[in-house]
């Protein structure tokens, strides 16, 4: 990616207004590799304005964490729908045949079990969960970095993009690098001191504190390494902008 200045990003975008200004904006974010996946359309100038202009000004920025004191007493779980009998099965197994698969752009793709991710070196976050449609909880979030995941199987040089996709049906989403190796991006599989619930996303979820709560995908079950999003679904990035939501959410 070639280097663009937040002077000239911020500069181009303001310097002309409306539509056409956008478009402008758009452009040069383009050349600069910097449009999100559902960057066309309607839309598209709109969402990579916000998308390029919050990597320049917040790559490396940390969500806000917590104190215990402050953990949500009563966190709201949403409703998901039934995960079929496989998860069933899995789910009075104890999760024991649970697997993670790792693959796409890496060196060594692997499966990974429950018992080796929680192996693994951890970290616990107090971080707050925020819905697009409106409820929010604080709580304490315990899993393994997903960029030490990235490490052991070695992710490519030229590799652009995670997707995860979940075991519940049709659900899926994806990341950029940035967000992939930021040292908050964990796959959890815990919370408030105990194993990650079901309600949750239990028994693994990814966790993206920088983005709103549905990038933060329950029960996930693979991870792809990808240079482009093109070859899944609709082209778009992830399923939320096949349902009219942005690709990228952050916050």
């Amino acid at each position: 990616m070639n280097k663009l200045s937040r002077r000239t990003l911020i500069t181009t975008g303001l310097a002309a207004a409306g539509a056409g200004g956008l478009a402008v904006a758009a452009r040069v974010a383009q050349r600069y590799g910097l449009v999100p996946p559902d960057g066309g359309g309607l839309y598209g100038p709109g969402e990579t304005l916000t998308y390029a202009t919050q990597r320049l000004l917040t790559r490396h920025s940390l969500a806000r964490e917590f104190t215990p004191g402050q953990v949500s007493k009563d966190p709201f779980a949403n409703a998901v729908g039934r995960l079929g009998d496989a998860f069933q099965h899995l789910q009075e197994g104890g999760f024991a045949g649970w697997r993670l698969a790792v693959d796409g752009m890496v060196a060594r793709p692997a499966s990974f079990s429950l018992s080796e991710l929680r192996s693994f070196p951890w970290r616990s976050q107090i971080t707050h969960l925020a819905c697009e449609e409106g409820w929010s909880y604080i709580a304490e979030w315990k899993g393994v970095p997903l960029s030490h995941i990235l490490d052991v199987v070695g992710t490519l040089p030229q590799a652009r993009y995670v997707v995860y996709r979940s075991m519940e049906p049709g659900w899926w989403e994806s990341i950029d690098m940035a967000d992939a190796l930021h040292p908050q991006t964990f796959v959890a599989h815990g919370m408030n001191g105990g194993e990650l619930p079901v309600a949750f996303g239990g028994p693994l979820r990814l966790r993206v504190p920088r983005q709103l709560g549905y990038k933060s995908v329950k029960y996930i079950t693979r991870l792809t390494i990808s240079d482009s999003l093109k070859g899944f679904g609709k082209g778009l990035g992830s399923a939320s902008p096949e349902g009219g939501y942005a690709w990228y959410a952050g916050i």
